[in-house]
């Protein structure tokens, strides 16, 4: 049984403990949290639920802390400072800073004799394991990732920012036609505008200047300048009965060629269609915190990456139950 402590209990949290109820092999320990502790009502019976402040407290009761704050100012400080008392995981997903990232947390988990596994999701995760096998396999290609249709919460909150936003929601969308080029395996070049359109949907506030909000979204740098984006503006009693969810997805292509000439093409391709994002992230992040035990027991130590992990590592399955249905 691995005993897990969580935290962060926003939507992460809450989704990291669905998953630990439909594993079998996993036990909920506790729940830290920034808040006040009186005032944090959670599921599962018989977990605790713990200020961050009192965690060292704990060392001892859990095999794999894992850690549910953001990428952009939670997770860079968080991950190396818990990886010297905790075996840890992290969802970080700031690509270009992962490196950084990486370093930071090998450091402090080398310290602490413990095990670290950054960036588990699904982007970066499940996709970054997808686009190394297809590249191994397809040396003469390309490569191809299409998000969505699905919430952008960082973008989301972007847009709340702006004044005279109540509220706010973006989607994601792949442009079909681009899509369907690369399946065809005709291995297109596409500028960031080529392959993705955003969808705004915004409650403004009463009396605000709806035009300048839409001309401060489209032009956002960074975020909307670069793709065709459409704001709707809309009630607020519209934004919580349609948009309420969390939805998401998405698919890494590649698409090659092999023969002495070339002559035949291939394509590779790996989608997600999500109902809840932080959902199925959890769900990620409990099979990797089986196989952070499992690599830990191994006298494993430092940071690693979905790309270091073995997949029978991820399974509750054993090695003789795996090559019976599996392979």
């Amino acid at each position: 049984m691995t005993k897990i402590g969580i935290l962060g209990y926003g939507n992460l949290g809450r989704g990291v403990e669905c998953a630990i109820k439909q594993n079998d092999d996993m036990e909920l320990v506790c729940v830290f949290t920034r808040r006040d502790p009186a005032g944090v009502k959670i599921l599962t019976d018989g977990a605790k639920v713990v200020s961050v402040n009192d965690i060292q407290n704990y060392r001892d009761a859990i095999d794999v802390l894992i850690i549910c704050g953001g990428s952009a100012t939670d997770l860079p400080k968080q991950t190396p400072e818990y990886a010297k008392y905790f075996n840890v995981i992290d969802s970080f997903d700031t690509h270009a800073k992962i490196p950084e990232h990486f370093a930071n947390v090998d450091r402090s988990a080398k310290e602490g004799g413990n095990i670290a596994l950054i960036s588990v999701g699904w982007d970066p995760g499940m996709f970054s394991l997808n686009r190394v096998y297809a590249n191994a396999i397809l040396s003469d290609g390309a490569d191809y990732t299409f998000w969505g249709r699905g919430v952008s919460q960082g973008h989301s909150d972007a847009i709340r920012r702006i004044e005279g936003v109540v509220d706010a929601r973006q989607y994601t969308c792949p442009v079909e036609s681009a899509v369907e080029s690369v399946r065809r395996g005709e291995q297109p070049e596409l500028s960031t505008r080529q392959k993705h359109t955003r969808e705004c949907y915004v409650v403004a506030a009463e009396g605000a200047d709806k035009a300048k909000i839409e001309k401060e979204i489209k032009e956002m740098p960074n975020y909307f300048a670069d793709y065709d984006t459409t704001v709707n503006f809309i009630s607020k009693e519209e934004l919580e009965r349609d948009h309420k969810g969390i939805p998401h997805g998405g698919m890494v292509i590649r698409s090659g060629r092999t023969g002495w000439n070339l002559e035949n093409r291939h394509v590779i391709e790996y989608s997600l269609k999500l109902d809840s994002n932080p959902e199925f992230t959890s769900s990620v992040l409990i099979a990797y915190a089986r196989a952070a035990m499992r690599m830990h027991a191994e006298g494993q130590r430092g940071c690693r990456t979905v790309l270091d992990v073995p997949p029978a590592y991820l399974s509750p399955m054993s090695d003789e139950e795996l090559r019976a249905h599996m392979l």
